[in-house]
């Protein structure tokens, strides 16, 4: 019954417009990137090694899919959440809306088990988005742009990364920004719980990501104590894995934090959506 009901919490994303929306625009932004650089790629790789020309040389084709993947994600990432928000933000409070909320708590399940079925077919949307900015960035950019060692710039200086070592940390890097996206779907599922409009747990969503990161890239030390236990500080850990040696320790972190992240916020939309009241 508990499988059951979450196809039909899937099929009920799938009739949304609104879930198209996201991966037609991810499509889009993407074409743009792939086409921009194979029209005139050389130019921004060019600026991108410019500092480092004098002293190092570089062989090989430096432009290829593996640095055009790293380039999209790192581009698309951080713009993914609005979209996830977007789909996840009404699962409940879209059902409050339409009066089907009552409906829907008539069925021989518990609101647990409901709340759950949401849950995972949200999870499930998100991998989705994921797989297929996976397979634009990585898999199309090496099939157009060819594969070989991964250079990625950082503020201190520049890691090449031998082609052989390279697939396995995308692999690893997009489970991290799934982790991520999940919370993301959590924190707007636990406050469609709160709203009985489809909006309002959206914006709080985005609200509450802009604030924080905010607060993220303030350099006060007011917010030193705070910063290392917000979700937004550790949606971008999937980076980590691009790093040579790996950062082991700020990878079970940002995962730790995430998933008691998520844990909390399930928590607490079990106990509200629990209260609910339908007959008002």
């Amino acid at each position: 019954m508990f499988l059951k009901n979450t196809y039909n919490e899937l099929l009920k994303i799938v009739y949304k417009p609104r879930s198209y929306i996201g991966i037609a625009g991810i499509t889009i932004i993407i074409g743009i990137i792939l086409f921009a650089m194979k029209m005139d790629g050389m130019f921004y790789i060019s600026f991108i090694t410019g500092q480092f020309e004098q002293s190092l040389t570089f062989e090989g084709h430096i432009l290829n899919g593996n640095l055009i993947g790293f380039i999209v994600l790192q581009m698309l990432i951080i713009h993914v959440p609005l979209l996830i928000a977007f789909v996840t933000g009404d699962l409940i409070s879209g059902e409050s809306a339409m009066g089907t909320i009552r409906l829907l708590l008539t069925k021989p399940l518990s609101r647990n088990s409901i709340l759950f079925s949401k849950f995972l077919a949200s999870c499930i949307y998100t991998l989705i988005v994921v797989v297929w900015l996976a397979f634009l960035a990585v898999f199309l950019g090496r099939l157009l742009f060819g594969v070989g060692d991964l250079i990625v710039l950082k503020s201190d200086g520049l890691t090449i990364l031998q082609q052989d070592d390279i697939s396995w940390r995308f692999y690893c890097g997009l489970f991290m920004a799934f982790l991520s996206l999940v919370m993301v779907a959590t924190l707007s599922i636990t406050l469609s719980c709160f709203s009985d409009n489809s909006i309002g747990p959206i914006v709080s969503t985005m609200g509450i990501i802009l604030v924080f990161t905010i607060i993220g890239t303030l350099d006060v030390p007011i917010f030193d104590s705070i910063r290392p236990f917000l979700f937004t500080t550790h949606m971008a850990a999937w980076r980590f894995f691009f790093d040579d040696p790996l950062e082991w320790e700020q990878i079970k972190q940002s995962i730790f934090i995430l998933l008691a992240h998520i844990v909390f916020l399930l928590g607490l939309a079990m106990y509200k959506f629990n209260k609910k009241d339908i007959l008002s």
